[in-house]
């Protein structure tokens, strides 16, 4: 999560940003890009939003962080197929994701996420990370990542 719902640190600052023509305050910090794109560089990994912004993600939010152009999950296009208990962006990121290993940060997703992506007969191997929804991304969520994308 790279808007938590209040400010973690110092590092974080506010931003207005815009989504279906809505201002919002976010917390968001800047350092999160250059380490997304780090993240990315290293290991091969393509960078991809799944996020209730979609599309305005990239012209509010990723400025921000300095990230080009991302690809979108258009992930209401899924809702409604998901199963009990799951986050509604789960098919639409099964869908994506085409076999193809991935890493996924989001505080929203757990146990019953998990073993429906398990199921899906289009998902490969994945790991969803947690991210605590007050705390934000981490240093240690970006290494977790790392590690399980350079295992194999």
């Amino acid at each position: 999560m790279l808007n938590p719902l209040r400010r973690p640190g110092p590092e974080w600052g506010p931003h207005t940003c815009t989504a279906a023509g809505q201002p919002y305050l976010l917390w968001l910090n800047p350092a999160h890009g250059p380490l997304l794109l780090a993240l990315a560089d290293a290991t091969g990994a393509d960078l991809v939003w799944a996020t209730t912004w979609q599309h305005d993600a990239n012209a509010s939010v990723g400025p921000i962080l300095g990230l080009p152009e991302l690809p979108v999950i258009e992930v209401d296009k899924g809702r409604g197929a998901e199963g009990p208990g799951c986050c509604w962006k789960v098919p639409a990121v099964a869908e994506y994701v085409d076999r193809r290993p991935f890493v996924w940060f989001d505080d929203d997703l757990g146990r019953a996420d998990r073993l429906w992506l398990e199921a899906h007969p289009n998902v490969g191997r994945f790991r969803l990370v947690h991210i605590g929804s007050s705390r934000g991304i981490r240093d240690a969520h970006f290494r977790q990542a790392r590690a399980w994308l350079t295992s194999g």
